[in-house]
């Protein structure tokens, strides 16, 4: 180490030791005034000091002594001349394991500790949470400290500017990393240095179970905006169960209904007039047969709009190319190696499907759009991808439209997740993918 740098040391190590011998001379002296003298005025025996009187100061003294020596030394400390020794950085460190600190404030303490125990400029004490490093606390709080992740090594790491990490493991696990920056031209010393690793092997368990912690907050987090999404996707399948109720009311009440209706109507006409116009009678009953095939039609399409009968029958793959067969717009369907899902997944890949070309026929302008199905090792996937204008991502309202909500609203009632990819003027890709435990 360079004199330059040992010079500020000694002289601030010169200054503690004067404090400190001085603060204990004046508490003998003052012990001594207060029993030998104060106590042989009391007594009448001014003129010479009391032997009783001496041995109880010196007793007094005695038990006292290293307190009243550990308060002057930790007030150096406070007050800047001195720096806490490594056994007394160590010491309560592990009182404030053990102590009522809470959780989340042992980063913080450790940090505190860490700074003042090596006279650092800061501390910084960052976690592993979820396999990435997160900053815990730093010391002092408003310090201009570095917030890049340090860099993980198995060995202390040192940076020109004198800045020091060295990460903390137990049984092998890496569970955060220490680090500090020293002060301008001054170097840590051995002492220091030991103290500085003294910490990281101690700080091992604690990490450990702050970590969790933090993991357990994150989960929570997590947990919460699910429940969100959850409520809200509920809430908006209610709504659309409403509305499809609705139009089913209305598509049978304008369709279906009004043809029942009519052929009943024919039927007593032809019942009627059976007796006295038996030919008009054959006429108008052979004419319900047209009615009642009409009924029957209006029916099947409705059911399909419901549950399609080729999805049903033939699977995902047939009844996207039946759906499609008409399209005005062309659509490529590709199925590699899929064999069919559960009935569930099967029908929220398809109505997702159908939900993204109904989206780029209206919006993206697109020319062709194909259509992917495949399965791997994980689960399903359906890729519809288009060569349309695509949108810009910025725009807050591009991604949050009814038939992206119902896709994913559908992809999540079976475990599924929807990411759409879109670059303005070179098209969309719709991704829904569900996982075979989910499935």
């Amino acid at each position: 180490m360079r004199p330059r740098r040992v010079f500020p040391r000694l002289h601030r190590a010169g200054w503690a030791r004067l404090v400190v011998w001085l603060g204990l001379a004046g508490f003998v002296a003052w012990v001594y005034v207060v029993v030998v003298l104060g106590g042989g005025a009391l007594i009448g025996r001014s003129e010479s000091p009391s032997v009783p009187l001496s041995v109880l100061a010196t007793t007094v003294v005695a038990l006292l002594f290293a307190r009243v020596q550990a308060t002057i030394e930790g007030a150096t400390i406070r007050w800047g001349l001195s720096s806490p020794t490594p056994y007394d950085v160590l010491s309560q460190f592990s009182d404030s394991v053990t102590s009522a600190y809470a959780t989340n404030e042992l980063p913080a303490r450790m940090a505190m500790l860490l700074a003042k125990g090596t006279g650092a400029t800061w501390a910084q004490v960052w976690l592993t949470v979820s396999d990435r490093l997160t900053l815990a606390a730093t010391w002092p709080p408003d310090a201009p400290a570095d917030r890049t992740p340090p860099t993980l090594r198995t060995d202390t790491v040192v940076t020109a500017d004198g800045t020091r990490s060295l990460p903390v493991r137990h049984g092998g696990q890496l569970l955060g990393v220490l680090r500090l920056q020293e002060r301008p031209g001054l170097a840590l010393t051995l002492v220091e240095e030991r103290l500085f690793a003294g910490l990281a092997a101690q700080a091992g368990l604690v990490l450990k179970w702050v970590g969790l912690h933090a993991e357990l907050d994150a989960r929570r987090a997590d947990l919460l905006v699910r429940s969100d999404e959850i409520k809200s996707s509920r809430e908006r399948l209610i709504a659309t169960q409403d509305a499809e109720r609705s139009r089913l009311e209305r598509d049978l009440h304008d369709g279906a209904q009004q043809h029942l209706v009519a052929l009943t109507v024919n039927l007593r006409l032809a019942h009627t007039i059976m007796a006295r116009n038996p030919d008009r009678a054959r006429v108008v009953l052979s004419e319900q047969a047209v009615a009642a095939l009409a009924a029957i039609e209006t029916l099947s399409t409705l059911s399909q709009g419901i549950y399609p009968r080729d999805l049903a029958d033939e699977g995902l793959g047939a009844a996207l190319r039946s759906a499609t067969a008409g399209s005005a717009m062309p659509v490529t369907i590709i199925t590699q190696g899929m064999a069919r899902p559960p009935e569930p997944v099967e029908a929220a890949l398809y109505f997702c499907c159908m939900e993204a070309l109904q989206n780029a026929a209206k919006h993206s302008g697109a020319g062709t759009v194909a259509v992917r199905l495949a399965e791997d090792s994980y689960g399903w996937q359906l890729t519809v991808t288009d060569d349309g204008t695509g949108f810009d991502h910025t725009d807050a309202g591009a991604e949050t439209g009814a038939g992206l909500a119902n896709m994913r609203d559908r992809l999540d009632a079976v475990g599924g997740t929807m990411e759409v990819v879109s670059l303005e003027r070179t098209g969309t890709t719709v991704t829904a993918t569900v996982p075979h435990q989910a499935g």
